[in-house]
């Protein structure tokens, strides 16, 4: 099995502490020599700065760096204001999406879409940033229906996107299913795996409910009945993604994006698992 392509998210630490953390997670996972790092933000641009923090700092540690970039609740004053601070930054990849707002606000903005975002960004920059979107192998938890949010997909893409990362997944078929669906509609864009590494049983519960990924029922039992056994659920986890992961190498996956929670340890054993260069062992 030939290596992927593979990259790392991550979130901005809120504490001085948690930045130093992330500083060292950082560079464990820089062994396995990642295409780019992305870096989220929360609902409503809440963390927004702190985003471009983290960025910034990928970027001079030498690192090729994505900054997500939401646009519910934005102006097109804004966004331009905001891609014009990216680009001073010397940041040159974004990773596009609509957004979800605080509780207790409206849509609002100018933007109802993440295509209107995509074009807005190609309108204003051309093509100087190389921008990445999102897709749902098992659905988008507010499409109206699977073929709605394939045809939000296609928009994105036809808008000016030039690559796919998806939701995380535990369910191979439902990424092939969605390759294949894309690729009828005539989405040409690379659509890459979001990989979720597995460390707790309550916080991925917790997550996938609320981004509409599905646990199957025999992961689900499994991580249930190792109560509070932390290093069982870990095993078990990691041969659970390091599966997912070779089949989705060998079915023609085109890259890798692993959801790091800011640890180290779980996506480097997985880094190692698939053969890629890693230049230390995964110890947390």
């Amino acid at each position: 099995m030939t290596a992927p392509s593979i990259s790392f998210e991550f979130f901005p630490p809120k504490t001085p502490e948690g930045a130093e953390k992330l500083r060292t997670v950082r560079q464990k996972l820089y062994a396995c020599k990642p295409e780019f790092c992305s870096v989220t933000y929360g609902a409503g641009c809440s963390t927004q700065q702190g985003t471009f923090d983290t960025v910034l700092v990928i970027l001079q540690e030498g690192m090729e760096a994505a900054s997500h970039f939401s646009c519910v609740g934005a102006t097109q004053a804004s966004v331009r204001e905001q891609l014009e601070t990216l680009r001073q930054m010397g940041v040159k990849r974004l990773v596009a999406l609509r957004g979800d707002l605080p509780s207790g606000h409206g849509l609002g903005g100018e933007f109802m879409h993440a295509s209107d975002l995509v074009s807005f960004i190609r309108v204003e920059t051309g093509d100087y940033f190389h921008v990445e979107v999102a897709a749902y192998p098992e659905v988008h938890p507010q499409a109206r229906s699977p073929e709605a949010d394939l045809r939000a997909l296609k928009a994105k893409v036809d808008a000016g996107a030039n690559g796919v990362i998806t939701q995380y997944f535990f369910n191979a078929d439902a990424y092939f299913r969605l390759v294949d669906d894309a690729a009828t509609l005539g989405v040409s864009a690379p659509i890459v795996p979001g990989i979720m590494p597995i460390t707790s049983s309550s916080q991925l519960i917790r997550f996938s409910d609320a981004c509409g990924a599905e646990i199957p029922r025999w992961i689900r039992l499994r991580l249930q009945s190792y109560g509070d056994d932390v290093d069982s659920i870990k095993a078990f986890g990691h041969e659970v993604v390091a599966d997912l992961c070779e089949r989705l190498v060998e079915g023609g996956a085109p890259a890798l994006h692993f959801y790091t929670m800011n640890q180290a340890a779980p996506t480097l054993a997985l880094c190692e698992r698939l053969g890629l260069n890693v230049a230390e062992p995964a110890v947390a």
